[in-house]
């Protein structure tokens, strides 16, 4: 078909030739500019979320904490942080646990043996031993929804992989991260996959938080 259209422009002269290129270059100029307009205009400021991987693990509940205190058994054990973010040590009782991380809870416990431990000042060592607070939510349109509780910190590409992947007429320029802040207020995340995918604004594949939902429309 096309060898024919050729040889009948050469029939008809230059400037049929001629018109007819411009229509080609008038159809991908046209073509260029709706794809471009179809690209979704990205107005979220991702550089204001916090990344995790950068401040280091925050406890939470459920998480299984190894608390050494050097030369004294007694006081060392494994100790689950409860609902209410504490935990029962020996001598001192309930201290708050959730929300530091291991350094601040070792100087709060460090502080609070010293009153008790009057030889020499305490060594403490806190560790987590399991991970169980770290839990992300993914719903919607994936093969897999559910609550998932990985063992390191994961991005939203990474949460859609542990979901399988997108099922049929998953709306992937429509995703949304839901995320609580601390004062209790949720907000929305947008997440656009094929700009991701495409390397573009790769911003937007942030960290995950721990409660944080991923939502597949």
């Amino acid at each position: 078909m096309l060898g024919e259209e050729m040889r009948d422009l050469r029939r008809k002269g230059p400037f049929a030739i001629l018109s007819r290129m411009r229509r080609v270059l008038t159809g991908v100029l046209v073509a260029a500019f709706l794809g471009i307009s179809c690209r979704p205009q990205i107005t979220y400021d991702y550089s204001k979320e916090p990344d995790p991987r950068k401040t280091g693990f925050v406890i939470g509940v459920n998480d299984v904490l190894a608390i050494d205190v050097w030369k004294n058994q007694d006081l060392s054990g494994r100790h689950i942080v409860r609902p209410d973010g504490n935990i029962t040590m020996p001598i001192i009782g309930d201290v708050r646990a959730a929300g530091m991380t291991p350094a601040e809870l070792r100087e709060v416990l460090a502080k609070k043996l010293s009153r008790f431990l009057r030889d020499e000042a305490p060594v403490v060592t806190v560790t987590v031993a399991e991970v169980n607070s770290y839990r992300i939510n993914v719903v919607g349109k994936v093969e897999r929804p559910g609550v998932y509780t990985p063992k390191d910190f994961v991005s939203v590409l990474d949460a859609i992989a542990l979901a399988g992947g997108f099922s049929r007429f998953a709306e992937t320029d429509k995703i949304i991260v839901i995320r609580r802040d601390p004062d209790g207020q949720q907000r929305k995340i947008p997440f656009y996959y094929s700009e991701v995918v495409a390397g573009r604004h790769l911003e937007m594949n942030i960290t995950l938080l721990g409660g944080d939902t991923v939502v597949v429309p």
